[in-house]
């Protein structure tokens, strides 16, 4: 799977079922359980990479009002959102860290490539992402803060 496939599939998300993010997300898992197990695996690896690039400081104080605090939950599922909303939204926010949606999640994302797994395989989904996109573990974006495994 390479970047135009794996825009191609989150700009299936069907957002006239807002509101209903399995319903939202479902055309994109149908089309994906209907691909070969690879890529599932490498949608999962280009969906990390998109949420580790925008996980950083400058994006986290943006993705709240100033002076809230900054959940890392949270920042992950605005992270999410970003990413649903694709592809050009996506590059405008991580060229332009001021452009962070505020209050905007959609943490149901994080969950496309188990469900396309199970429903393919009929098993677990036991694929590790190619980053670690939970909040504070990218160096680039947290410098001295970042988190080490």
């Amino acid at each position: 799977m390479n970047e135009t496939q794996f825009w191609q599939l989150i700009s299936q998300f069907d957002w006239e079922k807002e509101g209903d993010d399995a319903a939202v997300i479902e055309p994109c898992v149908q089309a994906l359980s209907g691909m070969p197990e690879i890529a599932i695996c490498d949608f999962y690896d280009l969906l990390s990479e998109k949420l580790y690039l925008l996980d950083g400081r400058e994006y986290a104080e943006h993705s709240e009002e100033k002076g809230e605090y900054v959940s890392a939950d949270l920042f992950l599922y605005a992270r999410c959102a970003v990413v649903a909303n694709g592809h050009s939204y996506y590059e405008k926010v991580l060229r332009n860290p001021e452009k962070f949606p505020k209050n905007l999640f959609f943490e149901v994302i994080l969950s496309i490539p188990s469900r396309a797994w199970v429903r393919k395989m009929g098993t677990p989904f036991g694929h590790f992402p190619k980053y670690m996109y939970e909040t504070g573990f990218n160096p680039a974006g947290w410098g001295a803060d970042a988190i080490v495994l």
